[in-house]
């Protein structure tokens, strides 16, 4: 098995809010990748004294050691546990009703002998290789597929869209988001490799057009995860002064590739 994990923060003054691991059972069947990409929120108000660095670790640890330690838990159990878990550590100091409590998009996927399982929630990707070559993307698309008037604002987005029914869904505070998440089996012997990516790494392919999922996953296979980042700050760094891609707040983000050869 080979594995490569590279995670860049977006700005190096500023916390990398993403989280990545890959985890291998001591019996040495199987493993596990989690990667979580927390959500920046905007200025102002969100009802907890604690940071989406500290949400993403704790939320990515937890899940981490859930799809480890209880093999036959679903994931959608796991994430449930994980972030029930996570609320309990600051439920007594902040509101996690807010709108803006720190949450995160996740990817996660956990294979076996026999086959692999995946998950994925809100704009994180997750790409699975054929014994073939053939890429298939997973995506969890509620997101891309809401009108952009409807992201006009980040009041409206808070009322209307954020895990609300119709909208998109992050793993925040409510355990039973874990059921809107984009779920599969898959026979073992039909994976090769995996690539899980947050969309700071996803620009490469939603962004700047590079080319598509295959694409994506061939440069990473060929290249690396680290070359996947820095092509994409050369084109973030090309696109400072005109901005000619539209959807893109921050010149930089967060960036996390891991690549699972199995």
């Amino acid at each position: 098995m080979r594995t490569q994990l590279v995670s860049e923060p977006g700005d190096p003054a500023r916390p990398n809010e993403d989280f990545a691991s890959v985890a291998l059972p001591a019996s040495g069947q199987g493993g596990v990748l989690v990667v979580l990409d927390g959500v920046t929120p905007p200025r102002g108000e969100t009802g907890c004294l604690h940071s989406v660095p500290w949400f993403t670790a704790r939320l990515g640890g937890a899940l981490t050691e859930l799809t480890v330690s209880l093999p036959d838990v679903p994931l959608t159990e796991a994430l449930t546990r994980a972030i029930a878990r996570t609320a309990e550590f600051h439920a007594e100091t902040c509101d996690l009703s807010h709108p803006r409590t720190p949450q995160a998009t996740v990817a996660l996927a956990r294979w076996s002998p026999a086959s692999v399982e995946y998950l994925v929630l809100s704009d994180s990707a997750l790409l699975v290789e054929s014994p073939d070559g053939t890429v298939t993307p997973h995506l969890d698309d509620r997101l891309t597929l809401l009108p952009r008037a409807s992201l006009a604002t980040d009041a409206l987005i808070d009322a209307e869209i954020r895990n609300k029914e119709g909208g998109f869904f992050t793993a925040a505070a409510d355990p039973s988001v874990a059921a809107r998440a984009v779920t599969g089996t898959l026979p073992r012997a039909e994976v090769r490799a995996l690539a899980a990516l947050t969309d700071g790494a996803t620009r490469w392919v939603e962004k700047f057009h590079e080319g598509d999922w295959a694409d994506c996953f061939g440069f990473v296979r060929k290249e690396g995860a680290r070359a996947l980042i820095d092509r994409v700050r050369e084109l973030e760094a090309a696109d400072t002064e005109e901005r000619t891609f539209l959807g893109r707040s921050k010149t930089h983000d967060d960036a996390t590739v891991v690549f699972a050869e199995l």
